[in-house]
C-alpha cells in the first residue's frame, strides 16, 4: 500500500463513529479469517494480502484508540 493510500486510508477512518470501526474491525478479521483458510489449503495467490489485512486491522484498533483518550 503506498502511502498516498495509506493516508487516505486513515482520513476515511477517521471520519467514523466507534460503532461503524467496530463493523468494519468485525469484517477485516473474518476476511483475515478466509485468507488464512485459504492460504492453508493452497488456494491463496495474492500472499500479500494477508499482511495488508494484518495492517488495516491494525489502523482501525489505533484509531479506535485514539478516539477512546
Amino acid at each position: 500500500m503506498k502511502l498516498s493510500e495509506t493516508k487516505s486510508l486513515l482520513k476515511d477512518l477517521r471520519a467514523l463513529s466507534v460503532e461503524e470501526l467496530t463493523t468494519r474491525e468485525a469484517e477485516l478479521k473474518k476476511e483475515l479469517f478466509d485468507l488464512r483458510f485459504q492460504a492453508a489449503a493452497g488456494r491463496l495467490e495474492n500472499t500479500a494480502k494477508l499482511d495488508e489485512v494484518k495492517k488495516t486491522i491494525a489502523r482501525v484498533k489505533t484509531v479506535q484508540a485514539e478516539l477512546n483518550k
